[in-house]
């Protein structure tokens, strides 16, 4: 298992970013800044929901692409577990019903796998990595 090592982080890279990469574009490119931010302050009560949906979209994709690429990838990393924590109970906890349990697991889940980066790096088939190698 250790020989392949670089392979599985790397994997990991890719199935953590994944989920970021799809709903920060959907945000961005699909619902618009405004759509997004209307979805924010009707459904979820965002305040400043123009400000949250620009936030989200900058966190979602700039952070899913710096862990997708291993660049500066335990910064991001704890960035986006923060992220999945505040948006897990922020916003998914208290809205309640059996959806929301299961997305805020699923946050609980991804921040683990981010605190796993922090911990460990992104591995040496990275731009981190990269010098390392």
């Amino acid at each position: 298992m250790k020989k392949h090592q670089d392979i599985w982080s790397l994997i990991a890279r890719i199935l953590l970013a994944a989920g970021f990469l799809l709903f920060g574009c959907t945000k961005l490119f699909v619902f618009g800044p405004g759509g997004t931010a209307q979805y924010l302050g009707s459904v979820w009560h965002a305040p400043l929901p123009a400000v949250a949906a620009w936030v989200a979209i900058v966190i979602e994709n700039l952070g899913a692409l710096a862990i997708l690429f291993g660049f500066k990838a335990r910064w991001a990393a704890a960035v986006l577990a923060l992220w999945c924590l505040f948006t897990g109970f922020g916003f998914h906890l208290p809205a309640g019903g059996a959806d929301n349990l299961s997305n805020l697991y699923k946050n609980l889940v991804m921040a683990g796998g981010f605190l796993y980066v922090v911990a460990y790096g992104a591995g040496a088939l990275s731009i981190d990595g990269a010098d390392k190698a």
